[in-house]
Order: C-alpha cells, then sequence, then structure tokens
C-alpha cells in the first residue's frame, strides 16, 4: 500500500477543484460557514467535527468532486498541524510549568506587593499581559481569578476595576500575539513572517489593552457594581508548594521566546543578507521552534526544578500539559482543512474580484470577514482560520509589514463582541457571577472596544509602514 505525503497531498490539491462562478461560489462559501454555525450553535457539536462537515457541504455546494474536496480538506488539515501542532505543543507545556510550580504566582504576588491604589488596574493589564503570553487564554482566566478575586476583596476594589485590565490583558494576547494558535494559523495561512508579525502586534497590543483595560474599567465599573463572589475563590497551585520560582527566573523564561523571535527580526531587518553568519545564526535560534524549545528545556530548570521537582514530577507535569490541547489542535487543522478547500474551490479569487469591485481595503475587508465569522460561530479561533483562508490570496503582493499587519487585522475582527455563543463569555460570567445583561455591558463591550482599537492601530500602522 502506498502512503501518500502532506506535499504530495497539497500538490494535487493544488488544481481548482471546481469551475464554478463567482455567484455559485458565493453561496457555497454561505452555506458552508452556515453548516458550521448551525452545527456549533443549535446543535453543540464540536468545531472539529463542525468544520468537517462544513468543508464536505461548501465542496458540494460548490459543485466539486467529493473526491477532491476530501482531498484538499485533508492536506489542508496536514499542513497546518505540521506548521503549527508542534508549536501549541511547547506553548503548553511552557505553560502548565509556569502554572504547576508557582512561576505564575510569583508573578502575581510580586507585582502586587508593589501596587496600591490606583495602579492597581494597571498591574493587573500588566500580570495578565506577562502570564498570557505562553497560556491559553481559558488557562489563563482559571490562573488569575482568584487574584482578582482576592485583590478585590482585600482591597475594597470593585471587580470590574480589577477584572477587567486582567481579562483585556489575557484577550489581546490571545487573539493578537503568538505563539497562541489563531495567529500562529493566520501567520501560516497568509505566508506572514513571525518575527514582523510579533514586533508588530506587540506595537498593536500597547494601546489597545491601555483603552480596553484600565481605561474601560473606569466605565464598568460605574455600569455594573458588584462585590467579588468569595465562593469561586479556589486554592492557589503555590499553596502547597514549599519552594518557588524566583521573580526574575520566571519573567525571563516566560519572555526569552519572544526575545529570541524579536531577535530575528530585527537582525533581518539590519543585516538583510541570506548569506551572512548572523543573520543564519539569528533565523535558528528565532525560529518559532527552537525559541520555544529553548524555552520549555529553560523552564524545566528555572521553573520545575526551582519548585523542587523531581524528575518524575516534571515528566508528569509536561503529559499532563498534552492532554488538553488535543481538541485545541483538532479544531486548528480542521480549520486548516476548511481553509484549504475554500482556497482550492477559487474562492480567494472571489475575494480578490469583489474587493477590487468594492474597493474596500484588504485590512478592513479582512477584519470585517473575521467579525461576520466571530458574531456567527462565538469562536475567535474558528474565525481567524476561515477569514486567513479567505483573504490570504490578497498577502500575494503586500509587502513583509502589510502581510503582518494583515493577520492583526483578522486577529482584531476575531474578538469582535463575545456574546452568548461564545465558550468565554460564560466562563466570565460564571467566575464573576454576573447576570447576563452585566456580561454583555463589561466583558462583551470590552472585546468589541479591544477589536476596533486593535484596527484603529492596524490602520494607522499601515499609513505609516
Amino acid at each position: 500500500m502506498t502512503s501518500l505525503s502532506v506535499e504530495t497531498l497539497a500538490a494535487d490539491a493544488a488544481e481548482p477543484i471546481t469551475s464554478a462562478g463567482n455567484a455559485q461560489l458565493g453561496i457555497a462559501v454561505l452555506a458552508g460557514i452556515a453548516v458550521i454555525v448551525l452545527l456549533i450553535t443549535v446543535f453543540k457539536l464540536h468545531a472539529f467535527l463542525a468544520l468537517t462537515l462544513g468543508s464536505l457541504a461548501l465542496g458540494a455546494f460548490a459543485g466539486a468532486p467529493l473526491d477532491k474536496v476530501i482531498t484538499s480538506f485533508t492536506a489542508g488539515l496536514g499542513s497546518t498541524v505540521a506548521g503549527v501542532g508542534v508549536l501549541i505543543a511547547l506553548g503548553a507545556i511552557l505553560g502548565k510549568l509556569l502554572a504547576d510550580s508557582g512561576g505564575a504566582d510569583q508573578i502575581v504576588d510580586t507585582i502586587l506587593a508593589r501596587a496600591s491604589g490606583r495602579a492597581m488596574p494597571w498591574a493587573m493589564v500588566l500580570i495578565a499581559s506577562v502570564i498570557g503570553l505562553p497560556l491559553f487564554f481559558e488557562v489563563g482566566i482559571v490562573l488569575l481569578i482568584p487574584v482578582v478575586l482576592l485583590v478585590a476583596k482585600r482591597g475594597n476594589y470593585s471587580l470590574m476595576r480589577i477584572g477587567v485590565p486582567a481579562l483585556a490583558g489575557l484577550s489581546v494576547m490571545h487573539g493578537l500575539i503568538p505563539p497562541h494558535p489563531g495567529p500562529l494559523v493566520a501567520i501560516d495561512a497568509v505566508g506572514a513572517n513571525l518575527g514582523v508579525t510579533l514586533a508588530l502586534g506587540v506595537v498593536v497590543a500597547i494601546p489597545t489593552v491601555i483603552i480596553a483595560g484600565p481605561l474601560f474599567s473606569r466605565y464598568a465599573a460605574r455600569w455594573v457594581d458588584i462585590p467579588a463572589p468569595e465562593t469561586m475563590v479556589p486554592q492557589r497551585t503555590s499553596d502547597d508548594l514549599k519552594t518557588r520560582p524566583s521573580f526574575v527566573a520566571t519573567v525571563s523564561t516566560v519572555l526569552l521566546p519572544v526575545v529570541l523571535m524579536l531577535g530575528k527580526a530585527l537582525v533581518d531587518i539590519v543585516v538583510d543578507d541570506p548569506e551572512n553568519s548572523v543573520q543564519r545564526v539569528a533565523d535558528v535560534v528565532g525560529s518559532p521552534l527552537i525559541a520555544l524549545l529553548a524555552a520549555v528545556l529553560v523552564g524545566i530548570f528555572t521553573l520545575g526544578r526551582a519548585a523542587g521537582f523531581t524528575k518524575d514530577r516534571i515528566s508528569s507535569t509536561v503529559e499532563k500539559s498534552l492532554a488538553p490541547i488535543a481538541g485545541v489542535l483538532m479544531i486548528v487543522g480542521a480549520g486548516g482543512g476548511f481553509k484549504q478547500t475554500l482556497i482550492d474551490s477559487g474562492v480567494g479569487q472571489m475575494v480578490l474580484d469583489i474587493s477590487k469591485d468594492w474597493s474596500i481595503p484588504a485590512l478592513l475587508l479582512a477584519w470585517l470577514i473575521a467579525v461576520a465569522i466571530r458574531l456567527a460561530t462565538g469562536s475567535a479561533t474558528v474565525a481567524t482560520i476561515s477569514a486567513a483562508g479567505l483573504v490570504a490570496p490578497l498577502a500575494a503582493d503586500m509587502s513583509t509589514t502589510h502581510t503582518a499587519l494583515l493577520v492583526l487585522a483578522i486577529g482584531a475582527g476575531s474578538l469582535f463582541f463575545s456574546h452568548v455563543n461564545d465558550a468565554g463569555f460564560w466562563l466570565v460570567k460564571e467566575y464573576f457571577g454576573m447576570s447576563v445583561g452585566q456580561t454583555l455591558k463589561t466583558w462583551s463591550v470590552m472585546e468589541t472596544i479591544i477589536s476596533v482599537v486593535g484596527l484603529g492601530c492596524v490602520l494607522l500602522l499601515s499609513l505609516v509602514l
């Protein structure tokens, strides 16, 4: 029996799988997305299955042979997992080490010991942003909620004044900054430079998180004035540890992959010579795989061993970190399959034709598409993956910086107005003990501010870069 590689499948899928016109393709796209939305929201089907069935529906409505649709989907799934799967796994390991070793608590306690009064919302943003770099959004919430509730209770602060900045920091990292799954997949889909995207993402993230966090929290605290629910304060991880990592070692470990990737981007800009030995070394050391792998290996000693973990405990921590991301990997992979089906169906060319007819700037179009899918599905990751697949052809003639900005525009759109079809909405509601209306007035508005301000920053950067 012969085996087919991802490259072979991709080559087979390179030819258009249908000759349908723009009208039929447009209907096919809407039908495919509608299938995904209905399966996720009405039938509560897992996003992996919904994306798989949605891809088949897209091909069927486009009039493509089913065998070619399957080939496209399989090729897209394989290439996406091959491109970002290892990075997601390494990020999960680093995040688990950070949480279990008490490193996250050390960052929290150190910063809070030096902050008080008016500085507290800003401290919460800083904590959430640093911790949110290697962690998935849901994990970051679980880590930070006890801190938010304890600070609000002991310092007699408004829960929204403390909670909104923390949520803003986590959400901005999740939507805009690699190595989170959404940005990684979008970078891969449009062929963006990771280092440049990371650098520009930080530039966009800073004003965005300030406006949506500490500044907006003033108004959120007036709209929703509720006490911290005592029943939702769980035990902190480090309470059972005799020792934990130092603040400097923890922060250095978390920021190590960011520094390495930014260093690569800087060397690429300054040297700009692929044959130069310095650039070749930087390209290796600053690649996402090596940067995250280095952080994990360093973290085993600076986090795990510093907390007194034995070799068996470290091995167990690494093993436990991988199981929860299986669902994420499958969703991301299926999203890549859906993206490839879109591309091979000729939807990319259709989007190019529409964008020319409508004279909509590519960055704004990417944001609008991500917003529409986000509102429909409730998933930032699904919105990012689908939108990236639709607008990928727009990046063909873009510069390196504008391709990176295209990724950030998609990421910003994927965060727009989280509501009742988003799992994050209910997570925040239950942890903070709010009603649906209160959650809409705080969390949902905050997400919308992040999305709109993020787009504004991207458009401003596009004018000067």
